[in-house]
């Protein structure tokens, strides 16, 4: 029966992606069989249930195909490698080392970022599995990724969900997750203490995994882009595994090192496009249930999949908002109701224009759409300038360099806009309110 299981696996190859082959069904061993079933082995019960899920059905019709008669598979844990572990708990945080000064944390992980939370398509399987194979070293020579998406298609949750892997098979090992910002911030920090060489070390001799979000904010940043540099030359060197994210590739992002690029683009670079419908509606049903809205029925999450396409933040904003307003109203959740809620997050989105954009800022600011169009770096024009650039890139799906044609501007120029509004918000409260009524603006239709 083992030569048989080899056929299967044979037959299988060529029937799924090579990439879901290699991560899934290679590594399954046939243990024992009789007449009526065949057992399988797998590393650990995170693997059993995503075998199972995606894989089992086929694995059993190509049996019964295979021997002319049905069997039933079931598969059994029998861990081979070193640090894997029977049981598929729900991994915790640690701490992660600091040195002398709470700046030298990294970011909590959530914890429902994990990889038995995260739903798989045909639109993430890729870097699904790149994640997962990094995080569970399978692949020896794969040392780093790179994780490119559009705000909102779940980058974030694969990379934590790499650092919660980590930290519960692996536990000696330390997993930094931090942004771009948070590294220079960092950086500036050590240098204001004077305690540079602890910062280098902690990096380069405390650190088994980088979790790096965010690279586009690194544009322009020379003094941090040449510390980065430095710092994955070592850690790359030593085989430490480091995770990037960003939502434009190395190629697009302005005034950045091309030895970073090098790094960026030198492992697996994988794209997250937005889900398909029947992913969408396993995000729905899934979050549905983490949440404890047991109340949505099926044709209700059927509607909204159907509705909301653009990313998983607005499915997750479409299924609160319907239970929120179920709640309020004292009503029962219902198409009628889900229609109202989804009508409005739709047409918000549909209504919003760069054109409207630009009316509602020239109009906010007192400036003339020659003006905000103009070649002049006046702050009274440049400001609200960027800030339509912001919001188009907001609002809209359109591209880049379309966005830059709208505004006389470059691409380049375009992401820099992008970057310095998003930044500017965080630190200055006038901005902030600015765009917030901007938005309020535009949410509302009233141009």
């Amino acid at each position: 029966m083992d030569s048989v299981w080899n056929d299967v696996k044979a037959v299988l190859k060529g029937q799924i992606p090579e990439h879901s082959y290699r991560m899934w069904i290679e590594p399954i061993q046939y243990l024992t069989s009789n007449e009526e079933s065949m057992v399988l082995s797998c590393p650990n019960s995170f693997y059993k249930k995503r075998v199972m899920d995606h894989y089992g059905d086929l694995i059993e019709t190509e049996l019964g195909r295979k021997l002319e008669a049905p069997l039933k598979v079931s598969i059994q844990i029998h861990p081979t490698q070193p640090g894997i572990k029977k049981d598929n708990v729900t991994p915790t945080q640690l701490l992660l080392p600091s040195i002398n000064s709470q700046t030298f944390f990294g970011r909590q992980l959530k914890q429902d970022y994990t990889f038995d939370k995260f739903v798989v398509g045909e639109n993430n399987d890729f870097a699904y599995s790149a994640a997962l194979s990094l995080a569970s070293k399978k692949l020896s020579q794969q040392s780093s990724l790179l994780l490119l998406s559009k705000t909102g298609m779940g980058k974030s949750h694969l990379a934590q969900s790499v650092g919660h892997y980590i930290l519960s098979e692996f536990p000696r090992e330390h997993v930094y997750y931090i942004t771009a910002e948070d590294f220079m911030n960092e950086m500036v920090q050590s240098f204001r203490n004077n305690s540079v060489d602890q910062w280098k070390k902690k990096y380069r001799e405390g650190c088994d995994v980088l979790l790096l979000e965010d690279i586009q904010y690194l544009s322009g940043k020379a003094r941090t882009q040449e510390e980065l540099a430095m710092t994955l030359d070592f850690l790359l060197s030593i085989n430490k595994k480091v995770i990037f994210s960003s939502c434009y590739s190395p190629q697009e992002i302005p005034k950045l090192d091309e030895k970073l690029k090098s790094h960026f683009s030198s492992g697996i670079i994988t794209q997250i496009d937005p889900p398909a419908y029947r992913t969408r509606v396993r995000i729905l049903q899934k979050k549905a249930k983490l949440k404890g809205y047991n109340t949505v029925p099926s044709e209700v999450i059927d509607y909204m999949a159907s509705e909301l396409t653009e990313d998983v933040r607005q499915l997750e904003s479409g299924l609160i908002g319907v239970v929120t307003k179920s709640q309020l109203l004292g009503v029962p959740i219902d198409f009628k109701l889900a229609q109202s809620v989804v009508k409005n997050i739709v047409s918000l989105r549909k209504s919003i224009t760069i054109d409207s954009i630009k009316k509602v800022v020239c109009k906010h600011y007192g400036i003339s759409l020659t003006e905000v169009m103009s070649k002049s770096r006046k702050l009274c024009f440049s400001r609200p300038r960027q800030i339509a650039i912001y919001l188009a890139r907001r609002y809209t799906d359109t591209p880049l360099q379309t966005i830059g044609r709208h505004f006389n501007r470059y691409h380049a120029t375009v992401l820099h806009a992008v970057n310095r509004v998003e930044q500017e918000i965080k630190v200055n409260g006038e901005v902030k309110q600015q765009v917030n009524y901007l938005s309020e603006r535009l949410e509302s239709g009233k141009y």
